[in-house]
């Protein structure tokens, strides 16, 4: 695998001249962080990895034993301003999970199982044991999600970032089989929508939440701890239970998944549309699932009207499942024996004559 460390235009050498070092580039550094991180890539290994740290791809031999037509499904994301508030605190333990359950979440909602992984880590001074523990990170949410860390690139870039700040950016890949691939096609009115529980906010709607703390006294106190630990848990990732469930129900000669949303920025409002035919809309009941305090904290502290909320944040759901209702029951059941808390939330209903796009009708919102 590759985990190359490059950085921008390298210095002339000579006795007097200019090193990459004076440019404000520590190639040694680089080279301590691929040391230092070989035993938790090593960990996320699976069959198919092939080759070993310090190449310059990485390589993954495809399964083909296990698929008759695969179609390859990749996504990418990162995790936005949420290292802010990563980096005030100095907690940077879960931020690779929340890098690696953005995208192989993206790409489950296919029925695509994620294979292999590759991040980007770019800062203005490369401090190895910050970025050692952020690849840790990595590697645990690779593992969470049965994916390999096959690469990774490791940028040092004074002048372009302030010191030691930082940025990621993540990239998954992933297979399904052709006609297994969920694409809310087959979604009709009256199906079931089943929620399963995030952690949090996961990764997204952290412009606000850092506005909220630069403009409030509330982030402070036994309270804010408490509220502060809740907004960093990483993002949940769904990728094994969704798979354990699709397994399942095929062996059993059912395939009640229909559509599946990866709830991110837009929140129900937004991305449970994105799986809907045309003339088929989503009611879903505010009402039906509890919220983390995290929410209430941010609704409460920065005055935020409660639509607003819902076309922020996930506001506790992390996944948005559409199956036939009579397998709803079945299914949560299932959900919630792979670990996760799955909800009925929602129904499918025939949209409205003349609408243009398919929306989502929101009750219960008063139960925020």
């Amino acid at each position: 695998m590759n985990t190359d460390t490059t950085t921008d235009n390298p210095a002339s050498s000579g006795q007097n001249g200019l090193t990459y070092r004076d440019a404000g580039v520590d190639i040694d550094a680089g080279e301590e962080l691929v040391q230092r991180i070989k035993p938790d890539i090593a960990a996320t290994h699976r069959p198919g990895v092939l080759g070993t740290i310090g190449g310059f791809g990485g390589l993954f031999e495809l399964p083909w034993d296990k698929y008759r037509a695969p179609v390859m499904v990749s996504g990418t994301d990162g995790v936005g301003t949420k290292l802010m508030l990563a980096t005030r605190h100095q907690r940077f333990d879960t931020i690779g999970i929340d890098l690696v359950g953005m995208c192989v979440n993206d790409i489950i909602v296919t029925g695509a199982e994620p294979l292999v992984f590759l991040d980007y880590f770019a800062t203005g001074k490369l401090d190895t044991a910050l970025a050692a523990t952020v690849i840790g990170g990595i590697a645990n949410g690779c593992q969470q999600a049965g994916a390999a860390l096959v690469g990774g690139e490791t940028a040092e870039m004074p002048g372009l970032y302030d010191g030691e700040e930082f940025d990621l950016a993540g990239f998954a890949v992933g297979l399904v089989e052709k006609d297994q691939i969920i694409d809310g096609s087959q979604v009709k009115a009256g199906d079931s929508i089943i929620g399963l529980a995030s952690s949090g906010p996961h990764s997204n709607g952290f412009s606000l939440i850092n506005k909220l703390i630069e403009t409030t006294a509330a982030a402070s106190g036994e309270q804010w701890q408490s509220t502060l630990d809740e907004l960093m848990q990483p993002t949940r990732i769904y990728v094994k239970s969704i798979l354990s469930v699709l397994d399942n129900s095929r062996q059993n000669g059912v395939t009640p998944i229909k559509a599946m949303a990866h709830i991110t920025g837009g929140g129900l409002l937004e991305n449970i549309p994105r799986v809907l035919p045309a003339g088929v809309d989503a009611v879903i009941d505010c009402s039906s699932w509890q919220r983390q305090h995290a929410f209430q904290w941010i609704r409460q502290h920065g005055n935020v009207a409660t639509a607003e909320m819902y076309r922020v944040f996930n506001c506790g759901i992390g996944m948005a499942i559409i199956v036939n209702s009579e397998h709803a029951d079945d299914c949560i059941k299932a959900f919630n024996e792979a670990g996760e808390t799955a909800i009925l939330i929602g129904q499918t209903v025939s949209s409205a004559d003349g609408k243009p796009s398919p929306s989502v009708i929101l009750q219960g919102q008063e139960a925020f």
